[in-house]
């Protein structure tokens, strides 16, 4: 069995174990094995795929974990302090979102990876993947602990129904972008050149399609399907109620834009690589 498989269905099995155990004693110190084991399983498991799919002696285990843990904690915390000083409430939110969030990424790939003598496409591929699993887990870690506080006390189903839901899309998220993102910067030896940018500007709206996918939903269900009232009521300030139809309309826009803009990325990745191996086999040997 493949190392990364192991690696997954292992975890899977404890944090399973975890939820059941906790579900039935109730015993909150295991709270945060929960929160680390689901936060984390996806995007250590992705990293240690994207470690055996090919890279070169430099990138080392050490590195790797740097990348990781450093570059992941550098990211959620440069993004949150950008975020708390920059973001205002506006139309434009999402894209500010997106350009920051991916420029710290970008930035904290260059600051792991600074001492590194020789930059290959590939490597750069594997560790922005790397950085952006690190981003992802940290701040999947965040979302599932602010889901288990509600109204109500502690929600053991809500931090599961979140760690589920993010971990399932994680594989498409963060870490897809900054690959994308890393594979550019490394092809470049590490310059920020103009394809180096437009890439980040291009995996930064990305970003901030996925973010406002809900959104765009919304206002497409209600250009369809919008009655009258509806429209007066908003105009009034106040939330409408909605019909069952605009209920799984709005669910198959919301999705739909979701594999569209994953879909996008995944192509990009592939036109990624595959230029770097023809690259490659052109080389003289």
């Amino acid at each position: 069995m493949r190392l990364w498989l192991r690696i997954f269905l292992t975890g899977l099995v404890l944090w399973l174990a975890t939820v059941v155990v906790t579900a039935w004693t109730g015993n909150a110190n295991l709270v945060p094995t929960v929160v680390l084991f689901g936060s984390f399983l996806v995007p250590v498991t992705f990293v240690v795929w994207a470690y055996g799919r090919g890279r070169s002696p430099e990138v080392t285990v050490e590195l790797l974990f740097q990348a990781f843990v450093v570059g992941g904690v550098l990211g959620v915390l440069g993004a949150s302090l950008l975020e708390s000083w920059l973001l205002r409430p506006s139309v434009l939110m999402y894209v500010a979102v997106g350009l920051i969030e991916e420029g710290v990424k970008l930035a904290a790939l260059m600051y792991v990876t600074r001492r590194m003598a020789r930059r290959a496409t590939r490597d750069g591929l594997v560790l922005g993947a790397t950085v952006g699993f690190g981003f992802a887990a940290f701040e999947s870690a965040g979302y599932a602990f602010n889901a288990l506080f509600t109204a109500d006390g502690l929600s053991l189903t809500q931090l599961v129904e979140t760690e589920v839901l993010r971990g399932i899309l994680a594989p498409v998220g963060h870490g897809l972008w900054t690959a994308i993102a890393g594979g550019a910067l490394f092809a470049a030896r590490g310059r920020l050149t103009s394809p180096v940018v437009l890439t980040y500007l291009g995996v930064s709206a990305l970003h901030a399609l996925w973010d406002s996918m809900s959104a765009i939903a919304i206002a497409i269900t209600l250009v369809l399907t919008g009655r009258p009232w509806q429209f007066e009521q908003l105009r009034i300030g106040r939330v409408p109620h909605v019909t069952p139809w605009q209920v799984h309309m709005y669910t198959l826009l919301n999705w739909a834009g979701l594999i569209v803009i994953s879909l996008v990325a995944l192509l990009w990745l592939w036109a990624t690589v595959t230029s770097d191996r023809r690259d490659r086999g052109n080389l003289p040997q």
